[in-house]
C-alpha cells in the first residue's frame, strides 16, 4: 500500500498499487552457472514494485535459490500463458537471439516477442548479445524483430554494430554478470582453476597441446589443478573423460581433482583462491575477474576474445588449432607470465561500470 495526496492537502489517501510481474524468459533452470549469474544480476537490477515469473527447466532449483515463481521453459503453450498474465517480457541475458543452438530456439524467442507485441505488453532486450546468426532467414528475421523491442541494452559492441546496421540503435555496457559484487582475491601460490568445455574445435591434437601445457605449469609451480565444471551435464567428467582417452599426463592426472560448484558464489569462492584461472567458459572468465583471479582465456566463441580483451588477459584461439596448434613453450610462457598476477583493480572497475546501462534500462522501462 502506498499514500498518495488527495486535492485536499490534509487528507491522504491509501490507494492499493498493483505489482507489475514481468516475465524473464532465457536460458535458466538448466545447470549452467553462467546462466544462474544472469539471472542473480537480473534480479537484484528490477525495479522495487516488480514480481517476477522465470522461465526455468529445473523450476524446483531455480526456485529454491532464488525465491521466485517459475514456468516450465521447454513448455511453450504454459509460458505463452504465462505470458498472458504478465505485464512485460524481459528477455534476459545471454545470447538468445541466435541460431548456433538451433533456428528453432530462434523462433521461440521470436514467437515470445511477437506475441507480447501483439498483447501491447512492453519488451525489453535486456544485456543482449547478438547471433551468431549464420542463415540468411535468421538475419532477416531478427532485423525485423528489433524494432518490436521498447528498449534494448546489448553487452559487446558487436552486438551493437549489428543491430545499428539493420537500423536499431541502443547503448551498449558490458556483460550483465559484471555488475554482482566482486570478491577480494587471496590466491596468491593457489591453486590453477581450469573451466573448460568438450569443443568440436578441438581434437586430440589440439587437447594435446592445452593438456601438455597446464601439465607443464603446474609442475613447474608445485601447484594442484581443479577443474570446475560450470555446466553440469556437458562439462561435469571431462577430467575423466580426457584421461579415459588417454590424453592426460601422468604427472598432471596426480596433481588434477574435479570440483563439485552448485552456484556462482561456490566457484568466486574457488576463484579468490586461485593462482590462475584459464577459462573457455565465458562467464567463467568473467566470475573469475570479478573475484580478482589472475586469468588466461580459451576462445571457442569471439564473446570470450572480446571479454578477454577488455580484462587484459592472454586469450588463444581454439579453432584451427589441430592443425594450427601452438607450441607448447609459447602458450606455457603466455599462462606463466599471468600466474600470481591478478588484473588491475581499476579495469575491473571501469568494466563494472559500463554494466549500469542494463539497470537504467530496466528503471526506465519498468519502473
Amino acid at each position: 500500500m502506498r499514500c498518495f495526496a488527495t486535492a485536499d492537502p490534509g487528507v491522504l489517501a491509501v490507494v492499493p498499487v498493483v505489482a507489475k510481474q514481468v516475465l524473464l524468459c532465457g536460458y535458466y533452470g538448466e545447470h549452467n552457472l553462467g546462466d544462474d549469474a544472469l539471472l542473480e544480476a537480473l534480479l537484484l537490477q528490477l525495479p522495487a514494485g516488480i514480481v517476477p515469473l522465470v522461465t526455468a527447466h529445473d523450476q524446483a532449483e531455480v526456485h529454491q535459490r532464488f525465491a521466485v515463481r517459475t514456468c516450465p521453459r521447454r513448455q511453450w503453450k504454459t509460458v505463452l500463458r504465462a505470458l498472458n498474465r504478465c505485464d512485460a517480457l524481459v528477455l534476459g541475458g545471454g545470447s538468445l537471439l541466435q541460431d548456433a543452438t538451433s533456428f528453432r530456439s530462434l523462433l521461440y524467442y521470436a514467437a515470445l516477442i511477437l506475441s507480447a507485441h501483439l498483447q501491447g505488453k512492453p519488451v525489453l532486450l535486456w544485456g543482449q548479445g547478438l547471433g551468431p546468426l549464420r542463415r540468411r532467414s535468421s538475419r532477416w528475421l531478427v532485423a525485423r524483430l528489433l524494432p518490436l523491442a521498447r528498449g534494448i541494452s546489448w553487452r559487446d559492441a558487436q552486438s551493437a554494430a549489428l543491430a545499428a546496421g539493420w537500423g536499431t540503435v541502443a547503448p551498449v555496457g558490458s556483460d550483465p554478470v559484471w555488475s554482482l559484487a566482486p570478491v577480494a582475491w587471496q590466491g596468491a601460490g593457489g591453486a590453477i582453476v581450469v573451466c573448460w568445455r568438450s569443443s568440436p574445435l578441438l581434437e586430440d591434437a589440439g587437447w594435446r597441446v592445452l593438456l601438455d601445457t597446464l601439465g607443464a605449469l603446474a609442475g613447474a609451480a608445485d601447484r594442484p589443478v581443479l577443474w570446475l565444471p560450470f555446466h553440469r551435464q556437458q562439462d561435469r567428467g571431462l577430467l575423466a573423460k580426457l584421461i579415459g582417452q588417454g590424453l592426460v599426463p601422468p604427472a598432471l592426472v596426480s596433481r588434477s581433482q574435479e570440483l563439485v560448484v552448485e552456484c556462482p558464489e561456490e566457484a568466486m569462492a574457488h576463484f579468490a583462491h586461485a593462482g590462475l584461472v584459464v577459462a573457455m567458459r565465458l562467464h567463467g572468465l568473467i566470475l573469475a575477474a570479478l573475484s580478482g583471479a589472475p586469468c588466461a582465456a580459451l576462445s571457442y566463441d569471439p564473446k570470450v576474445r572480446v571479454a578477454a580483451e577488455s580484462i587484459g588477459c592472454p586469450c588463444t584461439d581454439l579453432e584451427g588449432m589441430d592443425s594450427h596448434s601452438p607450441p607448447v613453450a609459447g602458450l606455457l610462457q603466455s599462462w606463466s607470465a599471468v600466474l600470481d598476477s591478478p588484473p588491475q583493480a581499476e579495469t575491473i572497475k571501469t568494466i563494472r561500470q559500463a554494466a549500469r546501462v542494463h539497470r537504467d534500462l530496466l528503471h526506465k522501462q519498468l519502473a
